[in-house]
């Protein structure tokens, strides 16, 4: 692993799996979303992970959405803007590759396989439904998997790489990490890779500390130093893991799209308030924040203002 002395914190600052009856805090608008971004980034985090979705919270592939968001935050910004190729398992490679390929972003996330992304259990713990859309969505992850075929991948590099755009590569497993190898070897991935360790989503590896450590010492024999570490958890895992991250020399990942939740109990009322306390985690290990600009320099990005508006 890549070591520094200084953090980069991700904020995924609304994604496509929670649903606005969970949480009146989730934002939903462009502007809710632009909003949330921007409390984020003054909180410390460098860089911002855009999903949009629709003002009844459906999520959404809309160019325009995201532009509106992407707008607004580098117009009072610097920060780094890492836009989804994921979206949401009902959307086509098509729909999920129009925003990034649009406005050509520093950053883009890249899930490097196929999998069961089961949220389903969602429906378990809502009581009340705020839209009709809301429970047919959840439940049809048990039924319809992720995809996100080689093909799929090779494509995405190809047509979004040559923008100059650079990728967090989403692992949610160890064989994931030896996909991304696959597409090291072949030329198509560069160093410094970014990688994004996910734990605790179902279908995927699951929130037990010895997989974050196993996580990083296969990375670390599959790509020495030519790599950077980040992690997190879904839900209530999300901070310990963070900690977890940083306290090995990684970066961090926070945001409503990984959890809703600012402690035991208590819903986080806003992106800001994760990136706050994930910072005083970061600190108390001795470790300072990352600027956009020096997350930039550590990633090896292009560069502030070059995203298209």
């Amino acid at each position: 692993m890549r070591k520094a002395e200084k953090v980069i914190v991700t904020t995924a600052v609304t994604g496509s799996v929670h649903v606005p009856s969970q949480s009146p805090h989730l934002p939903l608008s462009a502007r809710a979303v632009a909003e949330s971004a921007l409390g984020a980034v003054a909180a410390g985090s460098a860089v911002v992970h855009l999903h949009a979705r629709q003002p009844d919270g459906r999520p959404t592939a809309d160019p325009e959405v995201f532009e509106e968001i992407v707008r607004t935050v580098t117009e009072r910004t610097d920060a780094v803007i890492n836009i989804t190729t994921g979206g949401a398992s009902s959307m086509t490679m098509e729909e999920r590759l129009a925003a990034p390929l649009r406005l050509r972003p520093e950053l883009a996330s890249m899930n490097m396989g196929s999998m069961n992304f089961v949220y389903a259990g969602i429906a378990d713990k809502v009581s009340s439904w705020r839209h009709d859309w809301e429970k047919p969505y959840v439940l049809n992850t048990y039924a319809r998997p992720f995809v996100n075929t080689f093909e799929s991948i090779e494509h995405t590099l190809r047509t979004l790489g040559a923008s100059g755009t650079r990728f967090e590569y989403e692992c949610y497993d160890i064989g994931h990490l030896y996909s991304l190898a696959h597409f090291v070897d072949a030329g198509l991935a560069e160093p410094p890779l970014l990688i994004q360790g996910v734990f605790g989503v179902l279908g995927g590896i699951g929130a037990d500390h010895a997989n974050l450590e196993h996580m990083v010492h296969i990375a670390d024999k599959l790509f020495g130093d030519d790599y950077l570490f980040s992690a997190f958890a879904a839900g209530r895992d999300q901070m310990s893991f963070a900690t977890h991250s940083a306290w090995l020399g990684g970066h961090v990942r926070v945001g409503l799209e990984d959890s809703l939740w600012a402690g035991k109990g208590r819903l986080a009322e806003t992106n800001a308030q994760q990136v706050e306390k994930i910072r005083t985690a970061v600190e108390d290990l001795g470790r300072q924040i990352a600027t956009p600009a020096e997350a930039r320099e550590m990633l090896a990005l292009r560069g502030a203002g070059t995203a298209a508006r």
